[in-house]
């Protein structure tokens, strides 16, 4: 590690406690309430300075587009501060794709933490989010770097403090298109706005409130969904679909150990990828 390198830079994943949809702006994009929180499911980031300018990425597991969201927060940075430095990006995949889990948010936001860091060009985390959100609703978010209330299409952050859990996470072999949910004819935009201290005084048992408006779209659109709930009931949880999906959650209500005591070989059977993770209490780069 150096002042031109830094290695391991972790990208968690997000879940939505729940996500409603309270309307839509005359631009089109949608007005949200939701919970989301940190997980210990991450991506991998590695981050070297190119003293000739040019951005350079290269894929360490899965493969992604070539005009990934790193790829654009690198030349968001450089356009926004005037730096002539460049960047190899070296990036591990861990998150599912198109899972609702926002993988691709959280490496854009990792880059953008690490980079303004790497070539020292000194914007606050609130700069750091004005150009965040131009790549991504949930940027921001990981930036921020706490689990949070969000409102607005996603620019209003009020961070929250949630118990420690456990969830497990199950993501379906098929993916969804956030634009697919969206531009569904069928998809509810209207559901009553809450607050922020009516959730608060569910913190006793915050995995209860609320639901995810996207979730019957996105059942009738990937019928996995629908099998991956079902298949959670078997084991006594509660599953609902994070984000826009398709990824499925469910608090344990018992520990690690025990859970797969009971269910381990269910688990174990099943194709879809799945995970027991943590929420984390803030994201590993807070306060960098």
């Amino acid at each position: 590690m150096s002042n031109t390198t830094l290695y391991d830079l972790a990208a968690p994943a997000k879940i939505n406690l729940f996500l409603h949809l309270v309307g839509r702006r005359p631009d089109g994009y949608h007005l949200l309430q939701s919970v989301f929180a940190l997980l210990d499911w991450q991506d991998t980031i590695h981050l070297e300075v190119r003293n000739n300018g040019q951005i350079s990425r290269e894929d360490l597991t899965t493969a992604l587009p070539e005009d990934d969201l790193c790829t654009r927060a690198a030349y968001a940075l450089q356009k926004a501060t005037g730096c002539s430095s460049g960047a190899h990006i070296a990036i591990a995949k861990s998150i599912p794709a198109e899972a609702g889990m926002g993988g691709g948010s959280s490496d854009a936001a990792t880059c953008l933490i690490g980079l303004n860091r790497l070539w020292q060009t000194g914007l606050d985390h609130n700069q750091l989010c004005s150009i965040g959100l131009k790549l991504g609703a949930d940027v921001p978010f990981f930036i921020k770097g706490k689990n949070a209330w969000v409102e607005g299409v996603g620019q209003f952050i009020t961070p929250i403090e949630l118990p420690e859990s456990q969830f497990l996470v199950i993501k379906p072999h098929k993916g969804l298109s956030t634009k697919d949910i969206f531009s569904a004819k069928d998809l509810k935009r209207n559901t009553k706005s809450a607050t922020l201290a009516v959730f608060a005084e569910q913190l006793d048992a915050p995995y209860n409130y609320g639901k995810n408006d996207m979730q019957a779209v996105a059942e009738r659109l990937c019928p996995e969904i629908s099998d991956v709930i079902h298949l959670m009931s078997q084991m006594g949880l509660k599953g609902r679909m994070t984000g826009s999906g398709s990824a499925v959650f469910a608090w344990l209500p018992m520990p690690k150990d025990k859970f797969l005591e009971q269910y381990g070989q269910q688990l174990k059977n099943i194709s879809q990828q799945f995970k027991i993770c943590k929420n984390l209490s803030q994201h590993p780069l807070y306060n960098t």
